[in-house]
């Protein structure tokens, strides 16, 4: 990271403690947990040890013989929930006036400050979703957070909508990951088009090397869902339905074509690989 942007980021951060000490927060991390049947819920109801069911942390469920998800342990941090982390994206908004800039500013914040963890490693369960407040506290106040895939991309997902920039979470084979709202920006690998819109790009900072834009290639033309984070209470949330991701442009090399004979086989390999969250990793650029 360059020296310049190391310090307007201690600056960003300084203030922020500043601005939080002089207000009271609008909620707070999850500080109640219970365990039942082996699988832990939090204050509000939401399944931390699991992303399948009505109250998984993606509500990833079958509907009508399709897969649907809806990231609702997103509205944890957002509406009058919002707290931590929607507030670190708004303190982004005002260095940044350039949207480019300031989506990579926010990218390379949670690349350079969370560390890649096994769930298993941190908390001792094969699968812990972290809200984005959770993981921003840890940042905020230790200077380094933990998290592993779909930590990353609540985390980014809420900075991006706090810093007024549109934002979704993907749904993968084995993996979660962000897209962000950039027409026009050429540094990325792939556009992708969700609900008929061009200009989405893949936020992917489970690695140092990556950068804002690439997409990790085995998720070219691969069977994606994304769900895009928009305004609603955790009470009252939206009811749109996840989307099948698209490739609008395609800039790199490797990629592959899938004929639509196996559709159906690749959507049955998706769903079955849903269920091994456990083997997730860091992706990296290269």
């Amino acid at each position: 990271m360059r020296k310049p942007l190391a310090l307007t980021l201690a600056f960003l951060i300084m203030a922020f403690h500043v601005a939080m000490s002089s207000q009271t927060a609008l909620s707070k991390p999850s500080s109640y947990f219970t365990e039942v049947n082996g699988e832990v819920f939090d204050e509000w109801g939401i399944c931390r040890t699991s992303a399948f069911g009505e109250r998984g942390y993606f509500r990833v469920v079958e509907v009508d013989g399709e897969v649907d998800f809806k990231p609702i342990i997103a509205y944890e941090s957002l509406g009058r929930l919002a707290d931590i982390a929607y507030q670190l994206g708004a303190m982004f908004a005002e260095k940044y006036s350039d949207k480019y800039q300031l989506a990579e500013a926010i990218f390379d914040y949670v690349k350079q400050h969370v560390r890649y963890t096994p769930d298993v490693d941190q908390f001792n369960y094969e699968e812990f979703a972290l809200n984005a407040d959770e993981l921003a506290k840890a940042l905020i106040e230790r200077g380094i957070g933990y998290g592993d895939c779909e930590d990353y991309a609540l985390l980014l997902a809420i900075m991006f909508k706090g810093a007024g920039l549109r934002s979704a979470i993907v749904l993968a084979p084995g993996h979660a990951a962000t897209l962000v709202y950039l027409p026009g920006y050429d540094k990325a690998n792939v556009i992708w088009e969700l609900n008929g819109e061009k200009g989405w790009v893949w936020a992917e900072a489970t690695s140092r090397r990556n950068k804002l834009g690439w997409t990790p290639l085995e998720f070219v033309d691969c069977y994606l869902l994304a769900y895009e984070v928009v305004k609603g209470e955790l009470k009252a949330m939206p009811q749109e339905k996840a989307s099948v991701m698209e490739v609008a442009e395609y800039r790199g090399g490797g990629g592959f074509h899938m004929p639509p004979f196996f559709t159906m086989l690749f959507l049955m390999w998706f769903i079955s690989r849903l269920a091994r969250f456990a083997k997730r990793r860091p992706l990296t650029y290269y």
